[in-house]
């Protein structure tokens, strides 16, 4: 395997903007002088120059000034792929107060706990989700802004109204890189999800190092469906105020559509993850397949099995993938190997990585150790956990981030992924929180004890199981604990297996034997939702 085209981190390292013009607002404002009226973005067909971009989030920093937000209040963003999205989030940041990207998918007490967590006192929120908060207490949650017709019941006991119009813009005021823009919430393992603190300069770099990895310049067109709610899609957005070039965001991933759409954005570079690549492969075959004009792709836990196949069907040219997660950055850089599940490639030359066990000593070579991450320069990865000191020095102990992900470093220096110390499920690239899925089925008064895990997918990444355990004397069928579900989870962390047990096995202290668990994994007396048909609430 011949090395990877490291010389784009070289560059730019050498190249990069000094501190004060690394955090958004600067950003903005500096590629609207030099690139006016070029395209910055598309966003469902949409689109907006960056001159444009930058008056409309100066002036939306105006309606949140206006409002009363002040620098340092958290406003949280639950809204699809939109160029309302980019408005909010940009003119948040822009005002130095907080934004709180929200997934469109949660309900019930996952979405209380973010809102909750974070301190939002302003919601910006798509009018047919309005009902989602029904369920939700959060008291610190005064107001919400609609950023078009409600449809449903409206919630009590929060002011609900359209999204104003805009105001008199202002102009930002320089914030130091360390200062918190942004707050991304991840899976949680052992309790809720925790809130990401991202320091001014984090996008950045996530934007700057991503552009690096594609290759992209200002001739360059990046076309992505991923969600703006999760960091991939988000520095994606970011990346033309790096390096120029132009992003169209589809609302959602379509796999019938996806080559069209390509297609007709005229798209030089794309943005893959886990199954994405499988079912693109499941299409019938199609004129378009070929006639797309995107060069390279980046794609990221796509099996190595089929990469192959797609390459030579869709006619990629080049594919860059690597490793990231939301508290570091892309922190590993691969465009060959691919026949190797699993390859991660090197770490970029920014980043320092290490194999360590469980006292933190580094592992002889092929032996698998959890990966540890840290930084060369300065925030460019996340500065904790928002509100949780705890999780912070236990995460970053030892002035490494533990990722908590099991790795193997052959003699190369080459890293291949072997699994997860964490107790979360990555299922078409969403991370989802086994203890949040357990919980939602605790709440059942007909349960009594319940183990969720991720287990193999046909098509990547993994599939959900529960492992239920009923109360004496209780029974429920598979349908109604997925009904009981359906009100209190988002869609993508349902359980497609269930299977009840007498009891869940149980080491000398009392802990699930969750290895035991995944090992055995589905079975003939496993309930399958997609096997009987049943359908989850989107």
């Amino acid at each position: 395997m011949h090395e990877p085209d490291f010389s784009p981190f070289t560059r730019l390292l050498q190249e990069a903007p000094p501190q004060p013009e690394r955090n958004l607002p600067a950003l903005v404002e500096r590629q609207a002088r030099v690139q006016g009226q070029r395209v910055y973005v598309t966003v469902q067909h949409r689109t907006v120059t960056f001159a444009d971009f930058r008056d409309q989030v100066a002036r939306f920093a105006g309606t949140l000034l206006a409002a009363g937000v002040s620098p340092g209040d958290r406003v949280a963003i639950m809204c699809r792929n939109r160029m309302e999205f980019l408005t909010t989030f940009f003119g948040t940041v822009w005002l130095g107060a907080i934004a709180v990207p929200v997934n469109t998918g949660l309900r019930g007490s996952q979405l209380a706990h973010q809102l909750v967590d974070s301190g939002a006192r302003l919601l910006i929120l798509d009018g047919d989700l309005v009902g989602c908060l029904l369920r939700v207490v959060a008291p610190n949650l005064k107001k919400v802004w609609l950023l078009d017709l409600a449809v449903g019941e409206l919630p009590d006991g929060v002011d609900i109204g359209p999204l104003p119009p805009p105001a008199a813009p202002v102009p930002y005021k320089p914030s130091s890189s360390e200062v918190t823009c942004a707050i991304l919430y991840t899976s949680g393992t052992t309790g809720p999800s925790k809130g990401v603190a991202y320091p001014a300069d984090q996008l950045f770099w996530w934007a700057a190092v991503m552009g690096a990895m594609m290759k992209s310049t200002s001739d360059s067109v990046i076309f992505t469906t991923l969600p703006l709610f999760h960091i991939h899609a988000l520095s994606t957005s970011v990346q033309p105020f790096v390096n120029g070039s132009h992003c169209v965001i589809m609302e959602r991933f379509s796999a019938s559509r996806f080559w069209m759409e390509a297609v007709e954005a005229k798209a030089t570079h794309a943005c893959l993850i886990g199954a994405m690549g499988n079912i693109l492969l499941a299409q019938p075959p199609s004129p378009l397949d070929k006639a797309h004009g995107i060069h390279t792709v980046f794609a990221s836990s796509i099996r190595s099995s089929v990469w192959t196949e797609f390459t030579v069907r869709f006619n990629l040219p080049r594919r860059v993938g690597g490793y990231g997660s939301t508290e570091t950055n892309a922190a590993f850089f691969a465009q060959n190997g691919w026949e190797v599940q699993g390859n991660m490639g090197r770490p970029v030359p920014l980043f320092q990585a290490d194999v360590v066990d469980a006292h933190d000593a580094t592992v002889p070579a092929d032996e698998p150790g959890e990966l540890v991450l840290r930084s060369n320069v300065p925030f460019a990865f996340a500065s904790g956990y928002w509100g949780a000191p705890d999780a912070t020095l236990s995460a970053w102990r030892n002035f490494w981030f533990h990722t908590g992900d099991i790795v193997v470093r052959n003699r190369d220096g080459i890293f291949r992924f072997v699994g997860r110390l964490k107790e979360s499920i990555r299922r078409r690239g969403e991370n989802i929180s086994a203890w949040e899925v357990e919980q939602a089925i605790l709440s059942h008064g007909s349960v009594s004890d319940s183990a969720v895990f991720g287990v193999p997918s046909s098509i990547g990444d993994e599939d959900v199981m529960a492992v239920v355990v009923m109360r004496e004397g209780c029974s429920v069928e598979p349908e109604d604990l997925l009904r009981h579900l359906d009100k209190r989870l988002a869609y993508f962390a349902i359980p497609r297996y269930v299977e009840f047990m007498a009891a869940l096995p149980l080491t000398e202290n009392g802990k699930i034997k969750r290895t035991e668990l995944r090992q055995r994994g589905v079975t003939a007396f496993t309930w399958d939702r997609e096997v009987v048909g049943y359908k989850v609430t989107r």
